[in-house]
């Protein structure tokens, strides 16, 4: 049974940072693209970040870029979002997806490409 479970969120001060992991089983996360996508109350979910199998493609919502880093370990079947310089306004449910397209052009934010989600994991930055 395919699976993604989203791990390393929860209450952090703004400027400080979160490491989010996502942990595949029922499925080899080296054929796919792993997609990270958030949605705060009462908005819409917006993607945050897609890389590639090999890493080689990598996208950013301009809301995160130069902040957020996305990277993998595919030998771990592990897919992770680094979060630094946290704001308020990235408080929201944290959610990772995948698809097997195998590349991340600018449609790798969009939500309706992806196939399978994780149940997503609670990020809140407050002081």
């Amino acid at each position: 049974q395919l699976q993604l479970v989203e791990s390393g969120g929860g209450l952090v001060r703004p400027g400080g940072s979160l490491r989010l992991s996502c942990a595949a089983s029922g499925v080899t996360l080296r054929y796919y693209d792993i997609g990270w996508f958030r949605q705060a109350p009462g908005k819409d979910r917006e993607g945050v970040s897609c890389i590639s199998p090999t890493g080689g493609d990598i996208n950013y919502a301009d809301s995160v870029r130069f902040r957020f880093t996305t990277d993998r370990d595919n030998n771990k079947n592990m897919g992770y979002l680094e979060m630094n310089n946290l704001k308020p306004e990235d408080t929201a449910v944290y959610y990772c997806a995948i698809q097997d397209r195998r590349r991340c052009p600018r449609w790798g934010l969009l939500s309706n490409e992806y196939d399978y989600w994780g149940q997503g994991i609670q990020v809140t930055v407050s002081s």
